[in-house]
């Protein structure tokens, strides 16, 4: 017998030498990158489509699949037959798939917006029309394929198809005055969208919001870039406290070439217009500046009518979402959490509830739609634990449920539009994103894609586990996840690193395959780290009182929660308590500055990179959503600002932002560096010029990351 332990000793020793440690480089080179299925589109009947790319050749093409075979059954443009298309970035298709919007060239503009080359490419005939010789955003075609909407200088514009005319709709468009069509900065940011106009139905009209800036205060952002001055970029951002823009609603007639001012009662914010399905009704969304009064308006738009079918008051504030869907008879999906919990429900034409489809102690976390043919709603949820995802099917009446996906861990769906077949994306801690299809009764019929050579390639590091437990404080119970470092010895103490976001409805603790923050994590584990991440009160799926009790003081309790968790860590036999430290990225950033000053005693080390240090220079939507205005609520805004407690700081403090964020602005940092002068309390800082919010481009995310392993090796 002892013989064969030393043999299985000296066995695993040599499988451990054979194990590469991770490098910086190959976190950020691509090494570990998965094969993923790249703009995928179900289409009419049982079809999907998806751009591929060529990377021998450097071509593009859009193919179109089979979704009961998966077998390529057409391609429907190529590069390399089209050499107009020489570089195809995405695509849309028309109702009855005859046409196709092609985007071929793209210049960002924030963070979901761009502005694009775009060619109508005939299916039929093979033609290729380019909509407009400028750069134009979010062109759409109508519902009966004639014309294509679009934005150019923030004025509307529909193009004729069949003539090639190209009509005016608006003509105030100005920059940083009035946008027609297109959300502004803080609508794209926090409500989620960049195109703001819809047809109807029947494409007789085009619904479009209107964004008057002109009272909302300007951001400048200097860019360094190569030249010998800098330039400047200035757009409109209401911080919370200043004024938004003034939205208002509007609907163009293509016939009579009319524009109708739609009335709509009291609000602050419009975050969503979407036509029903009869071509007179279209459905308004409206908020309070508090934004804990949503109501949901039918209005005919010719006829300056309009109806409140559906509203909601809450305490703290109403989540905005994509999941209203209307069915043949004008009846209507809509998720609510109104009973604690997000859930779907259903209501007639008038706003009348028929039924509420779910209900339990769980969260519904995705809509993916409803087979009215055979009376059933497809979703995604947490019913099998908060840090994993499933996919379920439920009777439209709220009766037979029934799980589709068979493996426990992160589950998605893409539907076929006939819903007779769904592609699972799957993965877990242990297994890479996988592709598979499925008959709608969850039945699989094949693999599309596994990823086992990634699966593999993991196989030749030391990569230690990552463990999920539950961690229990004085303040509650809280989903946790932890790696022990590399060649693990229960005797031996180790320093540890914790790691969390921590903001309102968000998840760091799930049940899926490493990122890359987990890669670094891991390369900190070779070098004796151990990493653990907790998600506190106010994070998500656990339901709306744990996620809003954090509601007017963002910061107070996330923070008690990682001191606590810190010191419940610090008693393991295996931790040593004297060496703990935290880091974040954005709002995380403002928690692990946060965590080193009010819990000074505890944590030994920070980083934080792009944080907000007081939510004063943060942006109105989505501060106010949850600590309403700062003349309303200064002391929630002062009490947990990084700013105001920096005479607290005792450990070693790294401060990272990029110059061009336009989101999470650098002034953030600045204040923070000056607050840390004037209390005479030294730490190290890092900016890096012309880098938004994601600090990305070239080697910066490499060098970046060596930046912040050096400073942990130092002071950790």
């Amino acid at each position: 017998m002892k013989k064969l332990v030393l043999v299985l000793f000296l066995l695993t020793g040599i499988i451990s030498a054979q194990q590469k440690n991770v490098t910086i480089d190959e976190i950020w080179n691509g090494t570990f990158r998965a094969d993923r299925m790249q703009s995928f589109r179900a289409l009419n009947g049982n079809f999907y489509s998806v751009l591929n790319f060529d990377r021998i050749t450097r071509t593009s093409s859009i193919d179109k699949y089979d979704f009961s075979t998966l077998e390529k059954v057409a391609t429907i443009v190529s590069s390399k037959e089209n050499l107009i298309l020489k570089n195809i970035q995405d695509y849309t298709f028309n109702a009855d798939e005859t046409k196709l919007l092609i985007n071929t060239e793209s210049k960002p503009i924030y963070r979901h917006s761009s502005l694009g080359k775009y060619f109508v490419y005939d299916i039929n005939s093979k033609t290729i029309n380019e909509v407009d010789s400028d750069f134009i955003q979010e062109p759409l075609f109508s519902p009966d394929s004639k014309k294509v909407a679009f934005v150019k200088n923030n004025n509307i514009y529909i193009k004729n198809l069949e003539n090639q005319e190209i009509t005016q709709v608006t003509f105030d468009g100005k920059k940083n005055h009035i946008i027609n069509g297109i959300a502004d900065w803080v609508y794209e940011e926090e409500f989620s969208f960049v195109r703001a106009f819809e047809w109807n139905s029947d494409s007789s009209q085009l619904a479009f919001i209107k964004f008057d800036e002109q009272l909302v205060p300007e951001f400048s952002m200097d860019i360094y870039g190569t030249k010998l001055y800098p330039t400047q970029e200035v757009f409109k951002y209401p911080k919370a406290g200043e004024k938004n823009a003034v939205v208002t609603l509007h609907s163009f007639n293509v016939i009579s070439k009319n524009i109708s001012n739609i009335k709509l009662d009291n609000y602050e914010y419009i975050p969503r217009i979407k036509w029903s399905n009869k071509a007179n009704l279209l459905s308004v969304i409206t908020l309070n500046r508090h934004q804990n009064d949503l109501k949901l308006y039918l209005i005919d738009p010719q006829l300056n009518q309009s109806k409140l079918v559906l509203q909601e008051i809450d305490k703290a504030y109403v989540d905005i979402h994509d999941n209203l869907t209307f069915l043949s008879d004008n009846s209507f999906i809509w998720t609510s959490e109104k009973d604690g919990f997000n859930h779907i429900y259903h209501y007639d034409e008038s706003g009348k509830l028929k039924n509420q489809l779910t209900k339990g102690t769980w969260e519904v976390t995705n809509f993916y739609g409803v087979d009215e043919k055979n009376k059933l709603v497809y979703y995604q949820s947490v019913e099998d634990g908060s840090i994993n995802r499933s996919v379920y099917v439920i009777g439209l009446n709220g009766k037979n449920k029934k799980r589709l996906n068979s493996s426990i861990g992160t589950n998605s769906a893409s539907f076929s539009k006939n819903y007779m077949y769904y592609i699972n994306t799957f993965s877990d801690v242990n297994t890479p994103v996988t592709y598979t299809l499925h008959k709608s009764n969850g039945l699989k019929i094949k693999d599309i894609i596994t990823n086992d050579n990634l699966k593999n390639k993991y196989a030749q590091y030391n990569f230690a586990a990552k463990e999920f437990f539950t961690l229990k404080t004085i303040n509650g119970n809280f989903n946790a996840w932890i790696i022990k470092p590399t060649n693990f010895d229960e005797t031996k103490k180790y320093p540890l690193l914790m790691f969390q976001y921590s903001g309102p409805g968000s998840q760091s603790v799930s049940n899926s395959w490493a990122s890359s923050n987990d890669l670094w994590h891991q390369h900190l584990a070779q070098q004796g780290y151990a990493v653990v991440c907790v998600d506190g009160r106010g994070t998500g799926y656990l339901g709306a009182a744990f996620k809003k009790m954090t509601y007017k003081e963002l910061g107070k309790y996330e923070v008690i929660d990682q001191i606590e968790a810190a010191k419940e860590l610090g008693k393991l036999d295996y931790i040593d308590a004297n060496r703990i430290g935290i880091w974040g990225w954005s709002y995380g950033g403002f928690m692990s500055s946060n965590a080193i000053l009010k819990g000074n005693d505890v944590f030994k080390m920070a980083i934080a990179v792009a944080p907000v240090t007081s939510w004063r220079y943060y942006d109105s939507i989505y501060t106010e959503r949850f600590m309403q205005t700062p003349q309303e609520n200064p002391s929630g805004y002062d009490d947990n600002s990084p700013i105001n407690h920096v005479d607290k700081l005792k450990g070693s403090y790294l401060l990272v932002h990029g110059t061009a964020d336009d989101n999470v602005h650098v002034q953030n940092t600045m204040q923070m560096i000056e607050a840390l002068t004037q209390a005479n309390k030294q730490f190290e800082w890092a900016v890096y010029p012309d880098k938004n919010h994601g600090i990305y481009g070239g080697k910066t995310r490499h060098h970046l990351f060596q930046k912040m392993t050096d400073f942990i090796l130092k002071n950790l």
